[in-house]
């Protein structure tokens, strides 16, 4: 029987990797002309096709949902949709908010963001760790570094609730789009204000460039949220599901093996699934032409359990060398906020191995995973814990 692939097949995003293995094994190439995609599935390949900029255009975005593909994304996805020389003067810009002095300094913060957000968590013993950890604090973080005061942030993370929680295929409600219509006036606000009084704040970083407008401004803004706080939240879930899942490698986290944990994890179930791109040129894999302006999709997921690169691949096993991992790209579009993610992940979970005990229990049958496929992670993660 031939390979079957859809990202948006909800039995294939639960479990996607036995697919992943047939493709790497039978379709390293796979073409899915019904949604309109050709997707490369080995690390060989996918590890490639990331560096190639030129061959592989960014210029329409990395999603394959509806709707979210073409030269109009730029407009709410900045610079992750764009090439040179666009993406090189704003990525440059962009960069000056998150140097390795910025990114240390926040360290503090986060540990307290974490501890209140933890203790707050521990008075009731069961609570859905993805979305009253996970998810709130990246957020958190992300308000911080933009400069939203704390009485504005309940109403920060219910309006990004939207692109944490979309629906099948990327669909997003009628109530989801309002509160994205009423962030984006929001982050108008603080631009205003910034223009008119400078901070030590992201935002001021930014308006400082004369050639940056507004609403390149907001953009920027608006894929802070889904490439740096959604993907965080699912490391962090994944993280604490997968230590769950394998109680050997649970004790070594707890015994102190933070960053082989984050690590592991991260290429054991990227939280950044896969990445489109677009043909510039015909192009041959595996004996097959791939014709101009094709739509190309990088299975990362894929790429990070490819058992020629990582022996054992499907075990979670926190003493392997992962430096061949690419769960945050590659080459010019390799993730920005990699250091602030692992950060945040570093902090909140050495926080959490001093509050609470091992012997945690996660009720797996009210685990819920986003529908859409760029993201892969989960959004409910009902969780007990004991306090240490």
């Amino acid at each position: 029987m031939d390979v079957v692939y859809s990202p948006y097949d909800p039995a294939i995003n639960d479990e996607p990797y036995p697919v992943y293995a047939r493709m790497r094994a039978e379709a390293p190439l796979y073409h899915n002309p019904g949604l309109g995609f050709w997707a490369l599935s080995r690390h060989a390949d996918v590890s490639a096709a990331l560096i190639d900029s030129e061959l592989l255009s960014s210029d329409h975005g990395p999603m394959l949902d509806p709707g979210a593909w073409g030269p109009h994304v730029r407009g709410y996805l900045s610079f992750v949709a764009m090439d040179p020389p666009q993406h090189t003067r704003m990525r440059a810009t962009v960069s000056r908010g998150f140097t390795a002095r910025r990114v240390a300094a926040l360290e503090p913060m986060i540990r307290q963001i974490v501890r209140g957000h933890i203790e707050r968590a521990l008075e009731h013993g069961t609570f859905d760790f993805a979305r009253d950890i996970a998810a709130r604090l990246p957020l958190d973080v992300i308000a911080e570094l933009v400069g939203v005061p704390p009485s504005d942030r309940a109403d920060i993370r219910r309006d990004s609730g939207a692109l944490f929680d979309a629906g099948p295929a990327g669909a997003m409600s009628e109530e989801g789009v309002k509160g994205l219509l009423s962030l984006g006036g929001y982050y108008r606000t603080i631009i205003a204000e910034r223009r008119a009084a400078p901070r030590d704040d992201l935002v001021s970083v930014l308006v400082a460039d004369d050639e940056l407008t507004d609403d390149d401004i907001v953009a920027f803004l608006f894929l802070l949220i889904g490439a740096g706080a959604e993907t965080t939240a699912h490391l962090l879930s994944a993280a604490w599901y997968w230590a769950w899942r394998n109680p050997g490698q649970r004790a070594a986290a707890f015994g102190g093996a933070i960053d082989r944990w984050t690590e592991e994890t991260l290429r054991y179930d990227a939280p950044a699934h896969g990445t489109a791109r677009r043909l510039t040129r015909e192009t041959e894999w595996y004996g097959v032409r791939v014709p101009a302006d094709a739509r190309m999709w990088l299975l990362i997921g894929s790429a990070n359990r490819d058992e020629s690169v990582f022996p054992d691949a499907g075990v979670y096993d926190l003493t392997r060398d992962t430096r061949r991992a690419i769960s945050f790209g590659a080459g010019r579009h390799f993730c920005l906020g990699a250091p602030l993610a692992r950060l945040e992940a570093r902090v909140a979970l050495e926080e959490l191995t001093r509050a609470v005990t091992p012997d945690y229990d996660i009720d797996e049958s009210g685990i819920r995973r986003t529908a859409h496929g760029n993201v892969r992670g989960m959004v409910s993660l009902p969780t007990s814990v004991k306090p240490a």
